[in-house]
């Protein structure tokens, strides 16, 4: 487990900012950030980027597999009976996310299955279920609150010999408001539905343990700064008690991921994660010893969007506040990919007339493919008689040929070269480019 723990990082191959470019690059990008453990999102269980885990791997990573447990963005690869699965939700939402119910037995086997071939397919380094809970944060007003549906409505009568509240009817003697009793027995259904969803992958018959044993496993509850009875809000609304769930499932690891509420806020101090205490205490009293990790949003929204510096402000605060590791969503949404210009960090040969430039970011094919924009230097000149081609832009990586490099060290001068602008979560037309003059000492 030792290995698992400290900063970490959560990356999305979904995203643009990943595609058409190799394996290899986004590795290299990785590895400017200074972190050694990746939660690569498995958004489809049944295909993984095989060669991005092994370069990964290669590289020394340690790769957690993170799957969602309440539901999914994308469908193909599910049976085709999958729409039975769906929760009902108080008001129907569409948002892109399918919401799928821990009522449907169809549901639940299908993913114990799809997870227990997962982590014996693929050699990652740990399993965990992030956002296993019911939607949603106040959901009782808002309308997108669940699951109130077929599944869950026979399953708490078979256990209480009652229907559900109703949520809809404040004259009617079943009103949640007007029957506390059976409200009681309601929230405790649904936080026993959660963690009896998340065992039964894990600790079922078949399940992952049973496939990968002593694979290490990390559970996730949420945390929010909503007052006083925080704690007691989010089990009433989403189902959620991480102490329970700890003890029911057994995980190595134990995540506490940052609530939208809070997340979202634009100013949102570095060290927000001190309100958390009470979270913490709870599970501090069952599970003194389990490690704990923070996970944050570093730029989901254009607003809220964090800089370099608020993110190492965050891994202070959570390494002082006692978390044995943290992470954040999602490497490339952070503030610095809009603000910061391109910037070379590492010049590897490649054999006597091969050079790989290596940048922080990824960088613009257009301008990183002009050979005008490199000059080998000597004696603080540029070499304007030397050639220079470039070979391949992949990523954040150039590929240089000329039969010119020194074979001793020197450096190389590089012009201005832009970053990609269009692949970011919200695009911009105006690039960055790189500080001049800028130079790179190859060895």
């Amino acid at each position: 487990m030792k290995n698992l723990l400290g900063p970490s990082i959560q990356i999305d191959p979904a995203f643009p900012y990943y595609q058409h470019r190799s394996e290899q690059s986004i590795v290299d990008e990785l590895e400017c950030t200074g972190v050694r453990v990746v939660h690569l999102f498995v958004t489809d269980e049944t295909r993984v980027n095989q060669k991005l885990l092994d370069q990964l791997h290669s590289r020394g990573f340690k790769v957690w597999a993170t799957v969602f447990g309440n539901g999914t963005y994308i469908t193909d690869h599910l049976p085709k009976d999958w729409p039975d699965w769906q929760m009902t939700l108080l008001k129907p939402v569409n948002d892109g996310y399918y919401r799928l119910s821990p009522f449907s037995y169809r549901y639940v086997a299908w993913k114990k299955k799809a997870l227990a071939n997962l982590v014996t397919s693929y050699p990652f380094d740990g399993l965990e279920v992030a956002e296993p809970y019911f939607p949603e944060w106040n959901g009782l007003s808002t309308g997108v609150y669940g699951d109130v549906g077929p599944y869950a409505r026979a399953a708490f009568k078979q256990q209480y010999g009652s229907d559900i509240p109703d949520f809809k009817h404040k004259s009617s003697k079943q009103y949640y408001k007007n029957n506390p009793i059976l409200y009681r027995q309601w929230m405790e259904f649904r936080v026993s539905a959660v963690n009896r969803f998340l065992f039964e992958l894990i600790n079922g018959q078949d399940g992952v343990r049973a496939a990968r044993p002593g694979l290490p496993i990390a559970t996730w509850s949420l945390a929010v700064d909503a007052g006083a009875d925080s704690v007691e809000k989010l089990r009433e609304f989403q189902g959620l008690d991480a102490a329970a769930m700890i003890s029911v499932v057994r995980p190595e690891m134990h995540f506490i991921q940052t609530h939208w509420p809070d997340w979202m806020r634009w100013r949102l101090p570095a060290d927000y994660a001190k309100r958390y205490t009470p979270f913490v205490a709870k599970i501090r009293a069952m599970h003194p010893s389990i490690p704990l990790g923070l996970q944050t949003d570093i730029g989901s929204l254009r607003p809220m969007r964090r800089s370099r510096g608020w993110l190492q402000d965050f891994a202070s605060a959570a390494e002082a506040l006692g978390y044995s590791t943290w992470t954040a969503y999602e490497y490339h949404l952070g503030k610095y990919m809009y603000t910061e210009p391109p910037v070379a960090v590492q010049a590897k040969r490649k054999g006597s007339q091969r050079v790989v430039v290596c940048f922080q970011k990824r960088v613009d094919p257009e301008t990183a493919g002009l050979a005008s924009n490199y000059r080998i230097m000597r004696d603080s000149e540029p070499q304007v008689q030397c050639t220079i081609h470039v070979v391949k832009v992949d990523g954040n990586t150039v590929l240089l040929e000329s039969e010119c490099f020194p074979s001793g060290r020197f450096d190389l001068w590089i012009g201005k070269i832009t970053d990609t602008p269009k692949l970011w979560l919200f695009p911009e037309r105006q690039a960055n480019e790189a500080a001049q003059p800028c130079l790179i000492t190859v060895e």
